[in-house]
């Protein structure tokens, strides 16, 4: 089954995203996760949820810091979580050093679609959380979409959304939500400046992000509007997910 294209040739992506994100992480701060749109989300499932997990978060975590365990590729970043009272290690998504149903919320955003093995991906998410455990997370949508900024910051893959509904329910999990997710870029030429800056100018398009535009983008961010199962996706760029592992 595909589940989507990336319209390029093999690359080593564990290696791209940890250089990428190496860097991004290397020169800022944890982002506090009430800052975040999802906060509402998250707040409304923590109480039943004492064992958490993060996977990817770098320094931009969506659950609490103190108490969630966390894996992420980046040493930097679980370096700074840990110091945050996080019980952070280095590791990958498709290895999880994690024990079967240990979990009873799992969060993964903006990581599934940095990796090849997509089922292997759902496959340990499945596998570390409880039965009737909620997964977040999000992915970007529809492969006609694919730009070279996709593939500047490591993706693999953009999803079909029949094709993701069914690769989730192939590892036991049903949407339960779902809600229009980042941002929706439009404007090519602002996507082909980014991906210039970050391929000719790295570690100054990096400081922009981190202390200019990630900081405006806090302040402007919407809420997000969950409808019950998948939503329409046919304009949706990003989509966010809750799903329950039946």
């Amino acid at each position: 089954m595909t589940t989507g294209s990336s319209a390029s040739p093999p690359r080593d992506l564990t290696a791209i995203n940890r250089d990428f994100y190496d860097a991004l992480w290397t020169e800022t701060y944890v982002e506090r996760p009430e800052r975040f749109n999802t906060w509402p989300l998250v707040a409304g499932l923590l109480p039943g949820a004492p064992v958490r997990l993060e996977i990817g978060p770098g320094l931009r975590p969506r659950l609490p810091v103190a108490g969630t365990h966390f894996i992420d590729l980046s040493g930097p970043a679980v370096e700074q979580l840990n110091a945050r009272e996080g019980r952070a290690v280095v590791g990958e998504i498709t290895a999880l050093p994690f024990a079967g149903g240990q979990f009873d919320l799992v969060a993964a955003f903006d990581v599934i679609e940095h990796v090849e093995d997509d089922r292997q991906v759902f496959g340990e998410l499945a596998r570390v959380l409880k039965k009737g455990g909620v997964l977040l997370c999000s992915v970007p949508l529809h492969a006609a979409h694919w730009t070279t900024f996709d593939a500047c910051v490591g993706h693999a893959r953009r999803y079909d959304p029949t094709a993701l509904q069914a690769l989730l329910a192939d590892h036991g999990f049903v949407i339960e939500q779902s809600a229009v997710f980042g941002m929706q870029p439009n404007n090519s030429r602002l996507l082909d400046l980014g991906v210039r800056m970050l391929t000719e100018r790295r570690r100054q398009a990096l400081r922009w992000y981190n202390w200019v535009f990630m900081p405006l983008g806090m302040i402007f961010q919407k809420k997000l509007k969950f409808v019950p199962g998948l939503m329409d996706t046919d304009r949706v760029h990003e989509v966010a997910l809750v799903c329950r592992r039946g």
